[in-house]
């Protein structure tokens, strides 16, 4: 065999070789990427679950807490509306701002922090919590791995020649919003308010 017909052999191995091995490295990182995505969409359901019968309790208790009640309720559904990584995002802010408000309601009703039902919704929204924190580091972890290779050379060739995935978008949240659900509440009721009760 003739050495130029090795070298050229030689030469279309290691291509396909890089082809073969940056295709499945970018179809494994988007994998991972949509698994992270489920787990995420996994935790904001069970959340959003929770949140009936959250609201429920707060209404025996706070019967006047009307706007409160209804913020979290539409922000729910905003929630479960939600298709995109954005739009997610969005809902997910409005949701912890409408989460924040039902919780300052809380410190003015001892006897609905004293609720025992209340106190387990509590905790589970709160190990839910920390469950969609930890999936959306995971998911925006795989998200970078996931576009750096994307626009990496020789794989940005192969992804636009193959598979033609795009950059995918990070799940970010207002991390001022996210504080105001860990912080002490600050009520302050109008007098209006304390002479219904």
């Amino acid at each position: 065999m003739p050495i130029w017909l090795i070298i050229v052999l030689a030469i279309v191995v290691v291509l396909l070789l890089v082809v073969w091995g940056s295709y499945n490295g970018l179809v494994k990182l988007n994998e991972r990427v949509e698994e992270a995505w489920s787990d995420i969409t996994v935790q904001l359901k069970r959340r959003s679950d929770l949140i009936p019968n959250l609201v429920e309790t707060v209404k025996g208790y706070a019967k006047h807490e009307t706007e409160a009640i209804k913020q979290v309720s539409d922000a729910r559904a905003k929630m479960m509306g939600a298709r995109s990584v954005q739009e997610t995002a969005e809902a997910d802010k409005s949701f912890m701002g409408a989460l924040s408000r039902i919780m300052a309601i809380s410190e003015s009703y001892p006897e609905l922090k004293a609720d025992a039902n209340f106190r387990q919704l509590t905790e589970e929204l709160t190990d839910t919590e920390d469950k969609i924190q930890a999936a959306r580091r995971f998911y925006n972890a795989g998200v970078k791995d996931f576009n750096t290779k994307v626009k990496l050379f020789p794989t940005t060739l192969i992804n636009s020649m193959l598979l033609h995935f795009k950059a995918r978008e990070y799940y970010e949240v207002d991390e001022e919003e996210a504080k105001k659900i860990n912080e002490a509440p600050k009520v302050s009721f109008s007098d209006d308010k304390k002479e219904e009760k």
